[in-house]
């Protein structure tokens, strides 16, 4: 790395994202309400810019930006990660949001929240982190409670008073912290805490980890996921379970590369005993699931599982920076392609994909891709990612809980499977996925149908796999189909690439 410097320049990736919100919100004041798409193209560019940006920031040399927020690799990988899922969201959400009151609103929080997750990537000191957790949370608070109905506004409430229970003990920490080193910054307390009594250092760790487990949906702070992504709106899920876990599981790795060695304190087991509850935890639950929402839900408490492996084998094996960083490349975009079919279907039950293979058999193969690519199955860029994450605990002589992963992926194909028969299935105009099922969309319980004034309406096209022509559905269907399929295709495509890599040793 380079010195430190103080050149708004190298944030300019970041530059691009608040602009974009502040424009986009200042835009939409003067828009009429038919022309609030605009909102949207604009939040796109901006983050086709910061994209741009944050390529150009890759090819110059590292450092430190303004003392305390790092430039280099895990902050430019966070960059592009949260940027490129955060503009697929942005599609779906403009089919869902289209002809909303407050439509613009909805593209500033994304944008926002996303901004977070990449100051929480990217910094290097502990205030500035507490900062960034609000930045990446009340927004997200606002989003799930977005459309004012009884399940939305249910999820917002659980999803803010867990952020806040687990965020004041997070600020103890920090304070604690303070008070032992007299320093906030990574490097400094990485250099103080050697001296420090391990039980105080080992408190403060703890009470640190509370809100950093509640940002990655880890046990036992996992609480929340599973009612935020039923009763939030289905592309507001698909974004909270994805883009603010990137930026927290960054962010927890590079505290444990910069202070958590120095302690005394055992943080390596406390965060391996933690990965094995969060992974077996999710899987366990996830077996009885017949809402997708709530399977998907409990599917990503699983990877946080996985995910913790490389935060584990930190600063002992250098794979572990690689493996982390792919792997949440490769679980955003696959997880962002099962939440898109269920955007682009309309569906929350597993009986309302009987049949999908037949009706739409593009968003069929796009789900079986993202599903397998879950699980962990080549030639998908999750398995990569998971085979990475498996050598850096094993290189980190954490063997027994590479173990312990293995056995979690092999149960996990349960219950992906349960989702992946009923679609392939031939479907029955009499059978669930008709009008009367719950998980269709001209159906009654559904909660983000025509027959709920609360939430914004879901166009209905050709495309709809509920319509005799059962091809790419108008509207928001029809962007959310389109997200599915080529988040599939990154998936595969990522996974070939990668392992052609790797087999030839690069």
């Amino acid at each position: 790395m380079n010195g430190m410097n103080d050149d708004p320049l190298d944030l300019l990736p970041e530059l691009f994202l608040l602009g974009g919100a502040v424009l986009g919100l200042l835009t939409g004041m003067f828009l009429p309400r038919h022309r609030q798409p605009i909102v949207a193209w604009i939040c796109a560019l901006a983050l086709t810019g910061g994209l741009a940006a944050g390529a150009f920031a890759a090819a110059r040399p590292g450092g430190m930006a303004f003392e305390s927020y790092a430039i280099d690799p895990l902050t430019h990988v966070t960059r592009a990660t949260v940027m490129l899922a955060t503009l697929l969201v942005v599609v779906l959400a403009s089919g869902w949001a289209r002809g909303h009151r407050r439509e613009t609103e909805a593209y500033v929080l994304l944008l926002l929240s996303a901004l977070g997750a990449v100051i929480l990537a990217g910094t290097a000191d502990l205030l500035v982190f507490v900062a960034a957790y609000l930045l990446a949370s009340i927004p997200a608070y606002a989003l799930t409670g977005f459309a004012k109905d009884a399940p939305g506004t249910e999820a917002a409430l659980k999803y803010y008073l867990m952020g806040a229970f687990l965020g004041v003990p997070m600020l103890a920490g920090v304070t604690l912290l303070y008070g032992l080193t007299g320093s906030t910054d990574y490097a400094a307390l990485g250099g103080r805490l050697t001296g420090v009594p391990g039980a105080a250092v080992a408190c403060a760790l703890v009470a640190l980890l509370a809100g950093v487990l509640f940002k990655i949906g880890g046990v036992p702070a996992h609480f929340w996921v599973p009612d935020v992504a039923e009763g939030a709106p289905a592309v507001v899920a698909a974004f909270v379970t994805t883009v603010p876990k990137v930026g927290a599981f960054v962010a927890l790795f590079r505290m444990a590369g910069e202070f958590f060695t120095a302690s005394a304190a055992d943080w390596r087991l406390l965060l391996a005993l933690v990965a094995t509850a969060t992974m077996t935890l999710g899987n366990l639950a996830a077996f009885f699931q017949d809402n997708v929402r709530r399977l998907l839900a409990y599917s990503t408490i699983s990877q946080a599982g996985y995910l913790l492996l490389p935060v584990v084998a930190a600063r002992r094996s250098d794979l572990a920076a690689p493996a982390l960083l792919f792997y949440l490349g490769a679980y955003a975009v696959t997880n962002l392609g099962a939440f898109a079919v269920v955007v682009a279907t309309g569906r929350d039950s597993l009986g309302g994909y009987t049949g999908l293979a037949r009706r739409s058999p593009g968003l069929a193969a796009s789900l079986a891709v993202c599903l397998f690519g879950l699980i962990g199955t080549p030639p998908t860029a999750v398995f990569v990612g998971k085979l990475l994450a498996f050598a850096a605990a094993w290189d980190a002589g954490q063997a027994w809980l590479a173990v312990v992963a293995a056995a979690n992926t092999v149960a996990s194909v349960f219950y992906y499977l349960r989702w992946i028969v009923p679609v392939l299935r031939p479907g029955d105009p009499a059978s669930p996925g008709g009008p009367g099922d719950p998980g269709s969309p001209e159906g009654p319980g559904d909660p983000e149908g025509p027959g709920d004034p609360g939430r914004p309406r879901r166009a209905e096209g050709p495309g709809d796999p509920a319509s005799p022509e059962g091809s790419a559905a108008g509207g928001v269907s029809r962007g959310a189909a389109w997200v599915a399929h080529v988040a599939a295709g990154a998936s595969v495509l990522l996974g070939v690439a990668s392992g052609l890599m790797l087999a030839r040793g690069w």
